[in-house]
């Protein structure tokens, strides 16, 4: 058996405290726990959280992974129902004045914003809301669902969609009103959003076909970023332009998969969602992501949270 010095050619340091800043691969003897210890890569994974009280799809998010937000869908019904995540559990929100799915979500879970989607009509109507209560914001010149949403309520994005055909369509949120903005290079529906107003990314979906394409905008006009590895419609999306993550939705089958974006290239994550589901809820970043709600072949209520790869310091055990 090859022994630790014939592989890397040195000895195992021994030392009474751990080193200040150990890089990746760094292997040392710890004397006062006493433990081997190295500096390792901890894999991506989603862990369960605590359920939704409501199980819906077709839902917005907005915030992040310890202060999320869900809010609309889709249950027997449109849904006005919203809720609150505080990395633990759910609890009830303030209800939308317009109950409605396939809407967009943007901002924080105290300033959160509900941007169109559908009732039994096309619905222009945006609401406001402030942690309690939503209230009327600025109409959307078109009404869509199945659009995607990102940035904040004062300087937020809404693209893509459906009017009945697929909508290119970009406008801007300046808290108050809707300005048009630059058009996405290929018009579809259910697709992700993740970043903000000026620095956006818009992925996946659906044309006639499942897309796998990437489109980054830089405020004004959008340009084309890297494929997805599995070209997918419904799915979930965080993070921002250069770190974003999609996780979820559908093509032939419910997925689980899981991509990481570094602002080129997709690549698929170690960590896939234990529940296969569409049409869900995502709020987070690539490294602390959250995913609610959706659908399998019912309505789902759980959520997990999504850890992303990180380098720490392990201790080597034996059995």
């Amino acid at each position: 058996m090859s022994t630790y010095y014939q592989i890397f050619g040195g000895k195992i340091n021994v030392v009474a405290s751990d080193p200040a800043n150990p890089i990746k691969g760094q292997v040392w003897f710890n004397t006062a726990t006493p433990a081997l210890k190295y500096r390792g890569v901890t894999a991506a994974a989603w862990a369960s959280g605590g359920n939704m009280a409501t199980a819906r799809y077709a839902l917005a998010g907005c915030g992040t992974q310890t202060a999320g937000l869900g809010f609309g869908g889709y249950t027997t019904a449109s849904s006005n129902a919203t809720e609150e995540y505080n990395g633990t559990s759910w609890t009830g929100g303030g209800n939308l004045g317009t109950s409605r799915y396939g809407l967009a979500g943007a901002g924080l879970q105290t300033v959160g914003l509900a941007i169109s989607g559908r009732s039994t009509v096309y619905l222009t109507t945006t609401e406001e809301y402030d942690g309690t209560s939503w209230t009327a914001g600025g109409n959307i010149a078109t009404g869509r669902r199945y659009l995607a949403g990102c940035g904040t309520q004062t300087s937020a994005l809404g693209f893509g969609g459906s009017t009945g055909s697929l909508s290119a369509s970009t406008e801007e949120y300046n808290g108050t009103a809707w300005t048009g903005g630059g058009n996405l290079a290929t018009a579809r529906e259910r697709l992700a959003g993740a970043g903000t107003q000026t620095v956006a990314l818009g992925f996946g979906g659906q044309t006639g076909t499942d897309v796998a394409n990437t489109e980054e905008y830089d405020g004004t006009s959008w340009t084309s970023g890297g494929n997805l590895n599995t070209g997918r419609r419904l799915l979930g999306g965080a993070g921002t332009q250069t770190v974003a993550l999609a996780f979820g939705g559908q093509t032939t089958v419910v997925l689980t998969a899981t991509e990481e974006y570094d602002g080129s290239t997709w690549a698929t994550s170690a960590g896939s969602l234990a529940t296969a589901r569409k049409a869900l809820g995502g709020a987070g970043t690539q490294t602390a992501g959250l995913a609610f709600g959706g659908f399998t072949t019912t309505p789902v209520a759980n959520t997990e949270e999504f850890t992303g790869a990180v380098v720490a310091t392990k201790t080597v055990t034996s059995t």
